[in-house]
């Protein structure tokens, strides 16, 4: 019967361990499945390749609806055709040409709004609105092409002396509409239009302004102005470009003069990426660059290249901006067709389209097909899966230079208010954080839990013993919610208020149990031998209670005395060291309180554990106790103690509610204590709620989650061969 239970133990003992390992290769292969998807490559598919019938003037414009099942596009000479994207079947045409005004140029407002603009030869506009209105039947999803007037099918007067407008930029927001135009004889013009609603039945009313423009030492070719309406730019074919400040309406500011590509090229296309922080601008030589809008030391904000990129040696001819990204698709004189993303900086797909030569690209809003055009009216419909553009080696952990940013930098930022927004994605600074959380948690609790385990199973009383080693391994079981509650509400603005009093305790308390010591060893041998061996450090509980008492006692004190009676703003002023509330020392103290129990008990244990004879013997030769315990207990309990580093700091790179608590969860990277910090764990307790499933924001988090398991894995395994070699080494002794 022995020997049958012996058999049948080790037979479950083999499946347990057998299951544990099946179950961690089961969550590796999981996360690993929802992270894969984000590094794979894009690819695009032909759908259909056919000539559009009744194809007039040059496109300016082609706008794709929601599913990108059908498109506008937007002619100069005033016709916009709807057709469905997949054939080229006809559906309806609008001419909207004014009267016996003609169309001399046109412009697109903020593609969110979906309003565009002609100019006239009377040097008016008409600003418009192409629609596709859906209704879904049973059996059917119905589009009907609509053409909106937002201010009215009458023109709106640019150029009082009515000379014919080359180039136009307009924008739109609920209060204020402005126009900026280039007129037939070079004058460069504004006009802006304010919102009036009247207070007896809610009529709206349109206020015309115009202001005159610095005149420009260049041609314009391009004319672009941001969605916010505050910088107008002035772009010639040659690469010259001018900067104008139009924030403030009445009093426009030039700001700039630059040159946007080589002097040996031509520019050839420009366009915003998606908003209206940065321009994007083709040359004859197949390049591309993202010119950035920066805040200067002025104070004000100028055009500065961030990036480059290279299509091949052919020139760029159109650029199609992502709605909801900050991709576009670049389209060449050699009919090539490529993808690219800004913040990944790299290019994702290079394919021949089929047709001549690409002289306009469009992508649909939701960036899943694209349409491209030649100059005699040969289109392409393609497919496109790119899910996750965002994602390279780069932007993940090297320094990007984001928008608005005055230098590279490793930023995470995964959302925001805005729908153009630029997520950040760098895992380095969360990574950094969690790595600092651990480094001031083991600070301080390696040091305690490996002394006070050093000093119980060597030196301490076995009733003592048996009274401090089950109090602090019962702390093990304590919350870490708890935990982290009272970090972040009681523990974190007890230390800002009593400053200097923590920094007392660490300098006086050592010096104090020093000296407490030393009295001790002079006390008469009659008193000392009153207290048995092994209860010495019972009477240090009263000598730290009083350090501490007295050094909060002190702490205003000694704040007004050496710090100006302000600590935080000595060392804001003086020492240039912002301080947080919730900081690495908060999070130092809580999380060295939950680790301590764990190295505590496993040292403890491997400490006690070492052979009696091998210390009798240590003694009996004449080596003193701190002898015995340096050269031969810490020895041979070392593989145990190393084991005890190593799963209390996997306990503290893991943890995740006292630093969601108590850290302030900023993913900055300060080495500083008084700054706060975010962890890989506690940045998924934050945002996977939040994610949308599958997308980028949700894989990422995973693939946060799988560098946390990756390196507790790393960690672990390097700490089992360490602790092998240390086992085989000392197994001697």
């Amino acid at each position: 019967m022995r020997l049958f239970k012996d058999k049948v133990a080790t037979y479950f003992v083999g499946l347990g361990g057998i299951s544990v390992i099946v179950f961690i290769a089961l969550i590796f292969f999981y996360l690993a499945f929802i992270v894969v998807p984000l590094f794979a490559p894009a690819s695009i598919e032909k759908v259909a390749q056919y000539t559009l019938k009744n194809f007039s003037g040059q496109t300016r414009n082609i706008v794709l609806d929601e599913r990108g099942d059908y498109a506008a596009r937007i002619a100069s000479d005033g016709k916009v055709t709807y057709f469905e994207t997949k054939n080229g079947a006809l559906i309806k045409e609008y001419d909207l040409t004014p009267g016996t005004a003609k169309i001399t140029s046109y412009a697109q407002a903020n593609p969110f709004n979906g309003l565009h603009a002609f100019g006239t030869d009377a040097g008016s506009i008409l600003i418009f609105k192409p629609q596709f209105a859906v209704n879904y039947t049973e059996t059917s999803r119905v589009v009907t092409p609509l053409i909106e007037y937002p201010f009215g099918e009458e023109l709106i007067e640019v150029d009082s002396q009515q000379q014919p407008l080359t180039h136009i930029a307009f924008q739109d927001e609920e209060e204020i509409a402005t126009i900026a135009a280039t007129t037939d004889d070079g004058r460069l013009l504004l006009t802006y239009l304010e919102k009036e609603v009247s207070f007896l039945d809610d009529s709206v009313t349109w206020e015309i302004n115009h202001t005159p423009l610095p005149s420009l030492a260049h041609d314009v070719d391009y004319l672009l102005m941001d969605k916010v309406q505050h910088h107008l730019f002035a772009v010639a074919k040659n690469g010259e470009a001018s900067s104008i400040d139009i924030t403030d309406k009445e009093t426009p500011t030039s700001i700039e003069h630059l040159r946007l590509v080589a002097n040996d090229a031509t520019l050839t296309s420009v366009r915003f990426l998606t908003g209206d922080i940065s321009l994007l601008v083709g040359d004859s030589l197949g390049n591309i660059t993202q010119w950035s809008l920066l805040r200067q030391q002025d104070n004000i904000y100028r055009l500065t290249e961030i990036r480059k990129f290279n299509q091949e040696a052919s020139p760029i001819l159109s650029i199609a901006p992502e709605l909801a990204r900050k991709g576009f698709i670049v389209g060449d004189a050699k009919g090539n067709v490529s993808i690219f993303h800004t913040t990944a900086h790299r290019q994702l797909i290079l394919e021949p389209s089929g047709l001549n030569t690409i002289s306009y690209a469009s992508v649909s809003p939701r960036a899943n097909s694209m349409l491209l055009e030649d100059s005699a009216g040969q289109y392409s419909y393609w497919h496109v899966d790119n899910e996750h553009p965002e994602v390279s080696w780069s932007s993940l952990w090297g320094k990007v230079w984001y928008e608005n940013y005055s230098e590279p930098d490793y930023v995470w930022q995964s959302s925001s208010a805005s729908d153009d927004f630029e997520p950040k994605y760098s895992l380095v600074p969360i990574t950094f954080g969690t790595l600092k959380a651990a480094f001031y948690a083991m600070l301080l609790g390696i040091p305690l839990a490996l002394c006070g385990a050093l000093y119980t199973a060597q030196f301490m009383a076995p009733r003592m013993r048996s009274v401090v080693k089950p109090s602090i391994e019962i702390m093990e079981a304590l919350p870490t919610v708890i935990l982290g509650f009272l970090a972040g509400l009681w523990l974190a603005p007890y230390i800002e208020e009593h400053l200097p009093g923590i920094f007392a305790i660490l300098i006086i308390l050592p010096l104090g149990i020093v000296a407490t010591a030393y009295i001790w060893e002079k006390l008469p041998r009659s008193i000392r031998l009153r207290v048995p061996d092994g209860w010495e450090a019972g009477l240090l509980l009263p000598v730290v209670i009083l350090i501490v008492w007295l050094s909060i006692l002190l702490s205003p004190a000694l704040e007004a005395l050496f710090f100006g009676g302000d600590i935080r703003n000595w060392l804001t002023n003086e020492m240039e060291i912002g301080y947080d509330q919730r900081n690495a020392i908060v999070v130092g103290l809580a999380m060295g309180f939950a680790v301590i129990p764990i190295i505590f008990s496993i040292a403890e244990d491997a400490v006690f554990g070492v052979p009696k004879h091998l210390i009798q013997g240590s003694l009996a030769l004449g080596a003193t106790s701190w002898q015995t315990m340096i050269r031969v207990v810490l020895l041979t309990a070392s593989p145990g103690i190393f084991s005890a580093i190593m799963i209390g700091l996997g306990r503290a790179v893991g943890e995740t509610m006292i630093v969601l608590m108590a850290t302030g969860n900023t993913p900055i990277m300060d080495l500083s204590p008084f700054q706060g910090l975010r962890t890989l764990s506690a940045n998924i307790a934050v945002e996977l709620p939040e994610s949308e499933v599958n997308s980028t924001h949700f894989r990422v988090l995973f693939l946060a989650g799988m560098v946390l398991f990756l390196f507790t894995f790393f960690v672990n395994t390097i700490a089992e061969l360490v602790r092998q070699n240390l086992r085989k080494k000392y197994s001697t002794l």
